[in-house]
């Protein structure tokens, strides 16, 4: 679950580190009676609220150096979808001269099971471009869980960045501050991008925060601090999540690709890219999935507009092919899936599971080529390669 940048901010200032003074702001509120209530100062920079990146290339960062100004942006913001998304909240803050970007993150490094800091002094860009055209550019300290993130680490990166005096203690507490909220969230990431050097201090101009969608149950108390814990989900997620089903929306119509268990997953969407389609969905029905189960996905996605057919690939290890089975016969049963099923099985229980299906008229795809072929041709949703 990622959070936007105004809740992100209000988790960090809570711990310490500064950010600019802003103010949010709803659609049909007063933008100008907001602004002045909160004692904003032009010039002023508005920011819409959405969770994606590159917002600024995409219009989506705007400045003003009246209130006026900013609200003639806000009101354009609100009718400027970024990527897809339309913002429901603007962020307008003061705009602060700033002589230096840096960059600063705490993220789960999987490879080494460990928490890693990672500093450098190209901020404000996306750091994957930073990571892609100059590596040396990125510093990295991988943390000891059991140690946590000591000061003397902090400070050692600081001083590769340059820092000196005050700036250099600001740092180290902010990079602290920045590892508590990591491990008080349960976060996969907690960025600062940029952390601009604004006189003799450090201040956050934008944050991220991404939190283990596995550990939302250990913070019920993200929401009684007023943040969203369901803002990043489309309506359609927010129901699959209700239903314990793992599903994004990709946004395109298409094939709604459903296997067991995330890797086979998403390598099945990956070949109906390849193979020239446009998945729709990804729904993950995970291991030892049960008939019930299996019925619940088909009949949340016999709703899904996007979709034109639905492309089944389950490889029975713990899942059990028959099960699988009876889900699709109860489905079919119960409910007009409105759009074509494509269903390939493999694994265990697998003969049980082509024998149900059979008896109710249901085709099974041995190669999984085939059926992604079969599924794409049925969407009617081929990409010109």
């Amino acid at each position: 679950m990622r959070l936007f940048e105004y809740e992100s901010k209000k988790i960090l200032s809570e711990l310490g580190v500064p950010i600019p003074r802003g103010v949010i702001v709803r659609r049909g509120e007063n933008i100008a009676e907001r602004i002045r209530e909160a004692g904003l100062q032009p010039p002023l920079v508005v920011k819409s609220q959405v969770l994606v990146g590159g917002r600024g290339r995409a219009g989506g960062i705007l400045f003003a150096s009246s209130i006026d100004g900013a609200v003639d942006a806000a009101k354009k913001l609100f009718e400027t979808p970024i990527h897809g998304l339309s913002p429901h909240h603007i962020l307008v803050e003061e705009a602060l001269e700033h002589k230096l970007e840096l960059y600063l993150a705490i993220a789960l490094d999987r490879a080494a099971r460990r928490p890693v800091l990672l500093a450098s002094r190209e901020g404000g860009v996306e750091v994957e471009e930073v990571a892609k055209r100059r590596p040396e550019a990125i510093i990295r300290a991988v943390i000891d869980p059991w140690l946590g993130l000591r000061g003397y680490v902090a400070r050692r990166v600081g001083l590769s960045l340059g820092l000196r005096g005050r700036l250099l203690r600001g740092f180290e507490a902010i990079a602290l501050a920045l590892y508590r909220a990591w491990k008080m969230l349960d976060a996969e990431l907690v960025e600062i991008n940029p952390l601009a050097v604004v006189g003799d201090q450090l201040v956050a101009l934008d944050a991220k925060v991404i939190v283990d969608d596995n550990a939302l149950n250990r913070h019920p108390g993200l929401g009684d601090r007023g943040l969203s814990v369901t803002g990043e989900y489309t309506e359609f997620e927010t129901r699959a999540q209700k239903l314990g089903l793992p599903l994004v929306e990709l946004g395109r119509e298409g094939v709604a690709v459903v296997g067991n268990g995330a890797g086979l997953t998403m390598a099945t969407m990956d070949l109906v890219y390849e193979r020239g389609g446009q998945p729709s969905v990804f729904l993950d029905i995970g291991g030892g999935a049960s008939a019930d189960r299996v019925r619940a996905a088909l009949a949340l996605l016999a709703s899904h507009t996007k979709s034109r057919s639905i492309l089944m690939n389950v490889f029975g290890g713990i899942t059990r092919c028959d099960e699988v089975a009876q889900g699709i016969v109860l489905a079919l049963h119960e409910l007009d899936l409105g759009k074509p099923l494509v269903v390939r099985l493999a694994g265990t229980k697998e003969s049980e599971g082509r024998r149900i299906l059979a008896e109710a008229g249901v085709e099974v795809y041995n190669d999984p080529v085939e059926a992604v072929d079969r599924a794409i041709e049925l969407a009617g949703k081929r990409r010109i390669r």
